[in-house]
């Protein structure tokens, strides 16, 4: 069966199947599960690897089917490295690579750790073509999926969720569908052509900018709120709100693709100052 469209081999297969990693949207999802172990205390770091390989499973099967159903189901992509066998493989050893992992969660830690990393898989897996055909689905997957990234990573360590992880689940949950609000914005004029419902296409870009502000204003409120009134997060973690409302404001203003990009590595600066907040506890 061949595996890759436009080379043949090992070395061909192997390229097409690595071109499905794409870090921009790999890595937050790992570096917050990681956050999550982090934020619960002492960390087990097998168990702590095991829940973010498994993240890293989850992401890789949005990244495969996604780009299946974009090119081989629906035509919209213009090239796809992947046949449609490699696709479905692809997808075969990615949800056996998760289901070892939640499994592996089930048996180290408990059931209900397995319960809660399930989800991002699911997630993933119907992305395309059930989620991202309404507004809800489109824009907030990938939001969800790094939440509960961040509450599998906690509770496979504390085994129970307390507020301050919940509270940030909220903070990354807004933040980052307001990113995912502006990114919509590059494509509104071709999704407005197929009739694809993104928020953008819904509200228009105008008032779908405002409400992604608004999002961000509520994610930055609500950082400052959870660093002044939980001990388990430190006054420090509130310092992730400057640097992302410094990023916020050259980004507000700029075209939806430079501005996506800016917020992008906006909300990695703001998971940095976090994780180092939490880590050095400088001021706990």
């Amino acid at each position: 069966m061949a595996v890759a469209r436009h080379e043949s081999g090992v070395l061909g297969a192997g390229k097409a199947l690595a071109s499905q990693v794409h870090p921009v949207f790999m890595l937050p999802p790992l570096a917050t599960s990681l956050f999550g172990a982090v934020l619960a205390g002492a960390a087990d770091l097998a168990v702590a690897g095991l829940h973010a390989l498994a993240m890293f499973f989850a992401v890789y099967t949005a990244h495969v089917k996604d780009g299946y159903v974009d090119f081989h189901v629906r035509g919209e992509d213009d090239d796809h490295p992947l046949t449609v066998g490699g696709c479905r493989g692809a997808l075969l050893v990615s949800a056996t690579g998760f289901l070892a992992c939640t499994v592996g969660l089930w048996l180290l830690v408990s059931p209900l750790a397995a319960l809660v990393t399930a989800p991002t898989w699911v997630i993933g897996y119907t992305h395309a073509p059930q989620l991202d055909l309404n507004p809800v689905g489109a824009t907030m997957g990938y939001p969800a999926g790094i939440a509960l990234a961040l509450l599998g990573g906690y509770y496979a360590q504390a085994t129970s969720f307390g507020p301050q992880v919940l509270g940030l689940a909220g903070v990354f949950l807004c933040m980052l569908t307001g990113i995912k609000i502006i990114d919509d914005e590059t494509d509104f004029d071709y999704d407005s052509s197929i009739d694809k419902r993104t928020v953008a296409v819904v509200l228009g870009p105008r008032r779908a900018r405002r409400l992604a502000l608004g999002l961000f204003g509520l994610a930055m409120v609500g950082v400052v709120a959870l660093a002044v009134a939980l001990p388990g997060i430190p006054p420090t973690a509130a310092g992730g709100a400057a640097v992302f409302g410094a990023v916020l404001a050259v980004a507000y203003r700029a075209e939806p693709k430079l501005a996506t990009m800016l917020l992008i590595r906006g909300s990695y600066l703001f998971l940095a100052v976090l994780v180092a907040a939490v880590w050095f506890r400088p001021l706990a």
